[in-house]
């Protein structure tokens, strides 16, 4: 049999490594990796071996009840046993970030698996509001994998002088920038490409802020 269907044959990867199958797929092999990892709830396409996956929720009571009152957060399952593991989100594009020792701000939507080393927490920007629809994100920290989803190619920006970016394209920025909202002078004023155009994250510091080429999924209409 021939095809080019064949090109994407499974790649192999390292023992416990996180490893892009392409721009649109992941795969986990479970061995070394301490057993377990955790994923966006759902997100598991394809798996190989004996594996198990158990509903995580928030990740605790006290992360349940910041994403009950945030709306950030992420429906997690906790990913055991051996074998490779494929998880996919509607085909957004992925890509692996390897900590280490180090702090990153992510959009929870934006969050499809990391290593069981990462500590996580739900943290509110300085300056949002319910005004500006508030700005809830997960923050990451510590030595590990850490795997997240965008939709449209992304850019990656150097802030070395202050940024802003609209709430919903934001992915992800360094713990190390400064964060804040900015309103945008004139009430009337359309300066992006949703109905968010009046707030913006504002940035500062030194660091980098992912910004994806849309404000995520369109909401389906009835």
């Amino acid at each position: 049999m021939r095809s080019s269907l064949f090109n994407h044959e499974e790649r192999s990867v390292e023992p416990g490594s996180f490893q892009l199958q392409n721009e649109r797929m992941l795969k986990v092999d479970l061995t070394g990796s301490g057993g377990f990892f955790f994923a966006k709830q759902g997100s598991m396409v394809a798996y190989q071996g004996d594996v198990d996956f158990a509903y995580e929720g928030s990740g605790g009571l006290g992360k349940m009840f910041k994403k009950a009152f945030t709306g950030e957060g992420m429906s997690l399952m906790k990913v055991s046993g051996s074998g490779d593991v494929f998880l996919a989100q509607d085909a957004d594009e992925i890509f692996v970030l390897y900590l280490e020792d180090e702090g990153v701000t992510v959009n929870g939507k934006n969050v499809l698996a990391f290593d069981s080393t990462l500590k996580w927490d739900i943290n509110r920007t300085e300056g949002a509001s319910m005004l500006s629809g508030g700005l809830f994100n997960t923050t990451f920290t510590g030595t590990g994998a850490l795997a997240i989803t965008a939709y449209g190619t992304p850019v990656v920006l150097n802030v070395d002088v202050p940024t802003f970016v609209d709430m919903q394209s934001a992915v992800l920025w360094s713990t190390s920038l400064q964060s804040s909202i900015r309103k945008t002078a004139k009430l009337g004023a359309v300066i992006g490409r949703g109905s968010g155009e009046a707030y913006q994250l504002a940035l500062s510091g030194q660091g980098i802020v992912v910004v994806q080429a849309s404000e995520g999924h369109p909401v389906p209409t009835a």
